[in-house]
């Protein structure tokens, strides 16, 4: 087994399946997409093991706290690397982490955004360690997000050349 996967065995984590979009839903475009060495990933929200939306779901500031945002956020990093995983076969194979962008549905008092995307960050920095998995970020709020979810995230790594 790959050592980043060990890792996520180890926390006593699991990398979900494929999302199972809600019914009626078509999602026409790729989750993640390799040119060269980089590869881009679109936004990823949390999943469930089996890639059913996990919930809580709803607006931070109203229906969650910062908390629950957080744990949110690490579900979003397990679905990400269970993309790229799908995408390039071993997550060893990751160089840097390079690009965050983090997106939190919250109410318009709500200034909390990092603590929630804190989630996705140090998930990826313990399986990575600060020389590959440092990266650049936003953490925003948004109005709304698809399905309701809390948070949502993309970003960009780069692949061992």
């Amino acid at each position: 087994m790959a050592l980043i996967e060990q890792r996520i065995a180890q926390l006593g984590l699991r990398l979900p399946s494929p999302i199972q979009p809600p019914p009626g839903v078509t999602l026409p475009f790729a989750f993640v997409q390799i040119q060269g060495t980089r590869v881009l990933f679109s936004g990823h929200g949390p999943l469930n093991d089996d890639g059913s939306v996990a919930g809580p779901l709803g607006k931070l500031g109203q229906d969650l706290n910062v908390e629950q945002g957080y744990e949110q956020a690490r579900r979003v990093a397990l679905a990400v690397l269970g993309s790229m995983k799908r995408a390039i076969g071993d997550l060893d194979r990751i160089a840097a982490w390079t690009r965050v962008f983090g997106m939190v549905n919250c109410t318009p008092d709500f200034t909390a955004q990092p603590a929630v995307v804190n989630g996705f960050s140090h998930l990826i920095l313990e399986l990575y360690g600060e020389d590959r998995g440092m990266h650049t970020r936003s953490a925003v709020g948004m109005a709304a997000l698809p399905f309701n979810i809390p948070v949502e995230i993309e970003g960009e790594v780069l692949l061992h050349g």
